[in-house]
């Protein structure tokens, strides 16, 4: 474990390091999180609602997909796409630490300043805005559960399309496209309780939804007792089944590695 605890520190050094990109992709989600808040409150403010959801719930929401989106969002994709590029990988391959727990190792380090940070605008928003009615202390322990639980999904997903660079030669389009099929499908850019049915139920059978839907649900009451408990089950089963599925497509896409030179 001391390599992995080591990798975790140098990625929270070199997050620290190169706060400036950090901090314009923060930047940009807080736009959108204040934009968002002003069109849903120009909708339910005046005490409306929409598909059950009041402006306090809507506030609620929000935050919760504002911190979710935030976390393992800026440097575990890039940086690995980048070394799979640039042939990097291959001093990787000689370390004697496992590829994707050192990679985990690493979101997890990045990940100490993305909670901070996101918990910093939060607050913000909260005494911007009011504050939001906190859950009962055992369904809190369970959004706390299923909040954790993101990081692993979200950095899977992230890890799994960063392997794709094996393939591509580009990987700004992929991230482009993971960003937007997570954001629609996970519930982050609009709650699936307003999808058409068809696609809700197409959602709710897939992992997205665990990274932002299932952690809000939880802090809204909608998941109450054996629900929330099942929920986060639900998202401990895909954790297992993508941390398979992403060992095996490393294992094919290194095949594809070739590096050049002496």
């Amino acid at each position: 474990m001391r390599p992995y605890r080591a990798m975790a520190r140098i990625a929270w050094r070199n997050a620290l390091a190169y706060r400036v990109p950090f901090l314009m992709s923060l930047s940009m989600l807080v736009f959108n999180l204040v934009a968002m808040f002003a069109l849903w409150r120009a909708l339910l403010g005046d005490g409306n609602s929409l598909a059950g959801f009041t402006w306090p719930q809507m506030k609620a929401y929000l935050l919760v997909s504002f911190f979710t989106n935030c976390l393992v969002s800026t440097f575990t994709d890039f940086a690995m796409a980048s070394r799979i590029r640039s042939g990097a990988v291959a001093v990787d391959l000689v370390k004697p630490v496992d590829y994707q727990k050192g990679r985990f190792a690493e979101a997890l380090g990045f990940a100490l300043l993305e909670t901070a940070a996101a918990a910093t605008v939060c607050a913000v928003v909260l005494v911007a805005f009011g504050g939001v009615p906190l859950p009962p202390p055992g369904r809190l322990a369970l959004f706390v559960a299923s909040l954790a639980a993101v990081v692993p999904l979200k950095f899977l997903i992230v890890y799994m399309c960063g392997l794709l660079c094996f393939w591509t030669q580009n990987y700004l389009g992929i991230s482009l496209a993971r960003v937007a099929v997570s954001g629609i499908l996970s519930g982050a850019t609009v709650p699936l309780a307003f999808f058409p049915a068809w696609l809700r139920h197409v959602a709710e059978v897939l992992p997205f939804q665990a990274v932002t839907n299932t952690p809000a649900m939880l802090f809204l009451g909608r998941s109450p007792g054996l629900p929330g408990a099942l929920a986060v089950a639900v998202q401990l089963l895909w954790i297992v089944a993508l941390w398979w599925l992403a060992r095996r497509l490393w294992h094919v896409a290194v095949r594809r590695l070739t590096v050049h030179g002496g």
